[in-house]
């Protein structure tokens, strides 16, 4: 038995399989909407957008992205919003994304790596062609259900409620970071 670090109750080990995949990650790619967030869109009086991102879920893409594991936002929509959140965690975006499968496929000719080392975090229609081509496709306890069934695995938490980080947590875990993090000698 482990401790989950999201909360905080007894979990069994993680399965062979999903501890194999991914320990192989070394791109994790995330839709914004429902995942990083909840879902829901809001706009003030002067039609900009507001979006609530959890704490938690921004201090685990920090620690994949301090571990060396290339950290991305893949998302249909533009919005400041989430380009903001990103420059504060120090990583990349890619905004009005049309093609999630396309976007994932040139990072890894950029990176020179294989689809079996890249995980997607997604919740709906427009990240399936991603999450059946990646090695780890992983989605929120609240996803829509044609999705979640696509996916490798599935978080309890909900998106923006802590789910990006269970997936980090996982992560870091499986590639052996967690004593480095909980001595805090991470570089």
């Amino acid at each position: 038995m482990m401790t989950d670090s999201v909360t905080g109750s007894m979990t069994a080990p993680i399965a062979d399989d999903l501890r194999a995949r991914a320990a192989r990650i070394r791109l994790a790619c995330f839709d914004v909407d429902g995942t990083l967030t909840d879902g829901r869109l809001y706009f003030d009086s002067e039609g900009r957008e507001l979006k609530a991102f959890h704490v938690l879920d921004g201090q685990g893409l920090v620690l994949l992205r301090r571990c060396g594991i290339a950290v991305v936002l893949i998302t249909a929509r533009q919005g400041r919003a989430a380009e903001l959140r990103a420059a504060e965690l120090g990583i990349a975006i890619h905004s009005g994304v049309k093609d999630k499968l396309a976007a994932v496929n040139a990072l890894c000719a950029e990176m020179d790596i294989s689809l079996e080392q890249v995980a997607f975090v997604g919740d709906d229609l427009p990240d399936l062609p991603a999450f059946r081509a990646v090695g780890l496709a992983v989605a929120p306890a609240n996803a829509h259900p044609w999705t979640a069934q696509h996916a490798h695995w599935q978080t309890r938490a909900a998106g923006g409620e802590g789910a990006a980080r269970e997936f980090c947590d996982l992560l870091l875990t499986a590639q052996g970071h967690l004593p480095a993090i909980l001595a805090g000698t991470l570089p």
